[in-house]
């Protein structure tokens, strides 16, 4: 029971009762220190995109497709951490408040690590992939962007991956499955972010600074 548990999980959505107490500290601890030090970026410019960023975070996640064990839904972790950089962490956090109130995704108790393992590898690639990005022709962001969402799937899915074998050995077998389900949508999402970057590229570049505030 303990190993099915984890695979029959939405996603990245871990619920309660799953993760070790230690493990559900520490992602408590690193999501509030993300969003205390991004707060610091929060002014009256970026309000609004963090809202609708994290609006469009909430209401893709509530569109699963099922794979094996598991179900993908888009994360947008990449596109966020392009556009918002550490607001990602609020922007996260707050989309799984509300679908955890709301649908019963994920858990209250999880809350911290789930932010974490969805918004810190989009923050992190975003830092990385941003500057080259803002510049250069359209088709090369298009790819970079691609790129750099998708292995911010690879990364939540790698995380994802690791609280469940930190907690318990049982959870190994599981986890390995449910990593598998991340690579289809690794592909689907950085097609969808390549595009999205394009378009931000033409209409509004300036969103896409090269700078990503930590």
């Amino acid at each position: 029971e303990a190993v099915d548990k984890p695979v029959g999980a939405r996603l990245a959505h871990i619920p309660d009762g799953v993760l070790s107490v230690p493990v559900l500290i520490g992602g408590g601890i690193i999501a509030a220190a993300g969003v205390g030090v991004s707060l610091r970026h929060l002014d009256d410019k970026a309000i609004p995109r963090t809202a609708i960023l994290s609006a469009a975070f909430f209401v893709a996640s509530l569109f699963a497709v099922p794979v094996g064990p598991s179900s993908v839904h888009l994360l947008l972790g990449g596109l966020m951490g392009l556009i918002i950089g550490s607001l990602t962490f609020p922007a996260v956090l707050i989309g799984l408040i509300l679908q955890t109130v709301l649908f019963g995704f994920g858990g209250l108790t999880t809350l911290g690590i789930n932010t974490v393992n969805m918004a810190l590898p989009g923050v992190v690639l975003a830092a990385i992939f941003a500057p080259a990005i803002s510049r250069g022709s359209i088709t090369r962001a298009a790819v970079l962007a691609g790129i750099c969402a998708g292995l911010a799937v690879m990364g939540t899915g790698g995380l994802v991956a690791l609280c469940l074998a930190l907690s318990s050995s049982d959870y190994v077998p599981s986890a390995r499955i449910m990593l598998a389900t991340y690579i289809p949508l690794m592909f689907g999402e950085g097609v969808i972010t390549g595009f999205a970057v394009v378009f931000i590229r033409r209409v509004k570049p300036e969103l896409l600074k090269g700078e990503i505030g930590i």
